[in-house]
């Protein structure tokens, strides 16, 4: 007897709990028989909503910035990768400093 009770209590209390979180954060609550029921916004909550829009909104603007910083980058870099690609082949084909010795001088310093 005693744990149905407890259990009795358990399921009042989350009712209780869950109906309080949705107040608080403005979700809508259904009636006795399904039917929705809307809690009265008060100056606060219409204050919270005005300032989240406007937080969004500058979110908003600041992630299309983003996009167009990164499109940008994207842009050079991908442009960039062509002669890139062109300028590392060129510094292979073309011998390095070291390399422009006669083989003989090479093997001179080399000796010493």
């Amino acid at each position: 007897m005693g744990g149905g009770l407890v259990v009795a209590g358990a399921g009042v209390f989350g009712w209780i709990h869950t109906t309080r979180l949705r107040i608080q954060h403005g979700y809508p609550l259904e009636g006795m028989w399904g039917q929705s029921l809307k809690p009265g916004m008060g100056t606060e909550a219409q204050e919270r909503i005005k300032l989240l829009s406007q937080e969004n909104a500058a979110l908003r603007a600041e992630i299309g910035s983003v996009k167009d910083r990164l499109g940008n980058v994207e842009r050079i870099v991908t442009d960039r990768g062509y002669s890139l690609i062109g300028e590392i082949e060129a510094m292979r084909e073309r011998p390095a400093v070291e390399d422009r010795r006669t083989p003989s001088q090479s093997m001179r310093e080399k000796v010493q």
